[in-house]
């Protein structure tokens, strides 16, 4: 499976993850990316980490995100961004007849998962 989403500025996806999925995003421009990955993998030599980088137009990025890894980014161009993602599992399964396998943290009153 793969898309391109559209993002405008100001505008944040997650944050979010997954059981199963592997996300590999790339970050192509014509804008800039905040993007954030938060370690919840209780088992991790990096569990609770926090990781924060600026892509896109002028840093262009594939990232690799494996289950259970929080992820979220937010456009901070001035311009509308195109995010390419190619995950390792059709949404919703073969014939969209499973579960979205997503944890959405979004609305969460109390979460570790905040966008600055």
């Amino acid at each position: 499976m793969a898309y391109i989403s559209m993002t405008e500025p100001g505008v944040a996806r997650g944050p979010h993850e997954h059981k199963k999925q592997t996300d590999y995003f790339c970050f192509l421009g014509p804008s800039k990316f905040k993007v954030y990955l938060w370690d919840n993998r209780r088992k991790s030599g990096t569990y609770s980490t926090c990781q924060v980088e600026v892509v896109g137009v002028d840093r262009p990025m594939a990232l690799i995100v494996p289950p259970g890894v929080v992820h979220a980014y937010k456009n901070i161009g001035s311009e509308p961004g195109l995010v390419f993602n190619c995950p390792n599992r059709l949404y919703k399964g073969a014939g969209r007849k499973d579960p979205v396998d997503e944890i959405r943290h979004e609305a969460e009153v109390r979460t570790p998962f905040l966008l600055d």
